[in-house]
């Protein structure tokens, strides 16, 4: 447990060198921001209510979810493979005294804990901007329902994209076959209605079912077995893969 957590540490401390993560929060407030000046624009000057005040937090994350929030997970994901196998650090990582089983686990941990981060940190940044939005109101459980729910299908996203940066060799390559795949999923749910809810992107929105009065509970236990299934299978195809890497 010491090496894992070891492992873990030092992860978060790679991740939160990486300028990227500056990025993301920079663009992350943009483009709240500006969903915050669209909203109150309409309102104040076209006397459009988009959203209330709690809803608002829901429309970023509606937003967020298939478009900013993806892409800053598969770029850590990247960093933590594909880059340190092309720039060599990996080397450094595994000669320590820890098996690569636990340096993948304390990437996968890290990666989780990066998007539960962000997830935290846009929530936060809509529910303050929301401040100065007006009308009605989802009640504050709701939203850290919403928030909190993303977690797992984001966590399935960044399982995928680790399999692919181990499967390919260059960082470049593996940010463009994983956009590939990630839209080749939502033509799939897009052309293939029936199958929709097979293909983990399905779940990007199922926040949706973690709001309002009435919670299907039917159908969440039912994507839980999904995002489940895709949790299972990726972790183990890219663990194979990693294990199997040479330097």
């Amino acid at each position: 447990m010491s090496s894992l957590k070891a492992a873990y540490l030092n992860e978060l401390y790679k991740i939160s060198k990486r300028k990227k993560i500056v990025v993301a929060a920079i663009l992350s407030v943009a483009a709240i921001g500006i969903a915050g000046l669209i909203v109150s624009s309409l309102k104040n000057f076209a006397g459009i209510n988009v959203v209330g005040s709690s809803e608002f937090a829901i429309l970023v994350l509606s937003v967020l979810n298939y478009t900013l929030l993806p892409l800053f997970t598969a770029f850590i994901c990247i960093d933590m493979f594909s880059s340190e196998f092309v720039e060599q650090t990996i080397k450094m990582t595994l000669t320590r005294p820890v098996s690569r089983f636990l340096v993948y686990l304390s990437k996968v941990l890290a990666a989780a804990t990066f998007i539960l981060a962000n997830l935290l940190f846009v929530m936060l940044l809509s529910l303050i901007l929301s401040v100065m939005i007006g009308g009605s109101q989802l009640s504050l459980s709701d939203v850290i329902g919403a928030y909190l729910s993303s977690f797992f299908p984001l966590m399935v996203l960044a399982l995928m994209v680790m399999f692919i940066a181990n499967l390919t060799r260059g960082t470049v390559s593996a940010f463009m076959l994983s956009v590939l795949v990630y839209i080749v999923f939502l033509g799939l749910g897009f052309f293939w209605p029936n199958a929709e809810s097979f293909f983990f992107t399905s779940t990007l929105d199922w926040y949706i079912l973690f709001t309002g009065t009435f919670v299907n509970v039917q159908k969440i236990f039912r994507l839980s077995l999904i995002l489940l299934g895709y949790g299972i299978a990726l972790f183990s195809a890219g663990y194979a893969l990693f294990d199997r890497r040479q330097i």
